[in-house]
């Protein structure tokens, strides 16, 4: 009997193996966009918990004191740097956001910056974004006056969450400049929102914001890689103004805005369309980069008796 001839496999034909991986490209092509979107969302939600964390610290200090944690910059223009007491608020209220150990290892009020900067070079997660992978959890020595501008420069961790310091600002560029509610242009040594760098001379608590809290700036967002005010332990680099927009664009001139303080003392995110903030009454918010400036502002006072909506 004669064998029956052996039927050869047919392979691919090189047009079908480019058309399948066509195919296989345009389906990871769908799929990055919406793996991207889905990693965003996480990480704007674990930001958000942060906030919240971050006011409820806040609050749990305000129920044990009685007032606001403060920063405490010895004066309104000096002395800055490691040599000084200059703690900031974020500092005062690590007890309450489980991190009594750095807490102690602050050694605060009673040691300088300086004798305490193993703490102040300490990374603290809750206080980074994570859609902001800058810095990771390094400590830089550019801080400013921490580092840059000082004799004895301290590696600085760095935070993305800072103190709402008000609506009024008198420097730099001419458009940002707006009066306080309080009548006063120093939104860095007299500010009227909560938190800025010598509050520690007007101490008051939760009562003193009668736009009421559910209407009321506590914390916002802030980008380290805008600014070299970054470090969270000090009073300096603790705190930013409303009044200039959320993610403002730098003027396209070439100079480095990083050092400016019209836009380094500003709110700032990673994340898509605008940032977010947490309420004096403990809640969370995101706020668009579109929101109207003077709703923005009023937002950011604690008596200006403005009348506006959560946005």
């Amino acid at each position: 009997m004669r064998s029956q001839p052996r039927r050869r496999r047919a392979g691919f034909t090189l047009i079908e193996l480019l058309v399948v991986l066509a195919i296989i490209a345009l389906l990871i092509g769908l799929l990055l966009p919406a793996v991207q979107k889905v990693r965003a969302a996480a990480a704007r939600a674990k930001c958000q918990n942060n906030l919240k964390q971050i006011a409820l610290a806040v609050h749990g200090y305000h129920n044990a004191h009685q007032l606001l944690p403060v920063n405490s910059l010895p004066a309104a223009w000096g002395p800055y740097g490691p040599e000084t007491k200059g703690w900031s608020w974020l500092a005062r209220v690590l007890p309450y956001a489980e991190q009594e150990p750095l807490f102690r290892l602050t050694n605060l009020p009673t040691s300088t910056l300086y004798e305490s900067r193993v703490a102040v070079g300490t990374s603290v997660p809750l206080f980074r974004c994570p859609s902001d992978g800058y810095g990771a959890n390094e400590a830089r020595d550019d801080a400013a006056d921490l580092g840059t501008w000082t004799t004895y420069p301290i590696p600085a961790a760095l935070t993305n969450y800072k103190g709402v310091s008000g609506s009024n600002w008198g420097w730099g560029d001419p458009q940002w400049k707006n009066l306080g509610t309080n009548n006063s242009w120093d939104g860095m040594n007299e500010g009227d929102g909560l938190f800025w760098r010598i509050d520690w001379k007007t101490p008051k608590g939760l009562a003193a914001i009668t736009d009421g809290t559910s209407g009321t700036f506590m914390v916002g967002e802030d980008l380290p890689q805008h600014n070299h005010w970054f470090a969270w332990a000090y009073a300096n680099s603790a705190a930013a103004t409303c009044a200039i927009p959320p993610n403002v664009k730098y003027p396209a001139d070439g100079e480095d805005y990083t050092w400016k303080w019209e836009y380094a003392n500003t709110f700032r995110s990673r994340h898509h369309g605008g940032l977010q903030f947490a309420y004096a009454d403990g809640s969370v918010h995101f706020v668009r980069d579109a929101i109207d400036l003077g709703v923005y502002r009023a937002l950011a006072t604690i008596r200006g008796g403005e009348v506006v909506e959560v946005p």
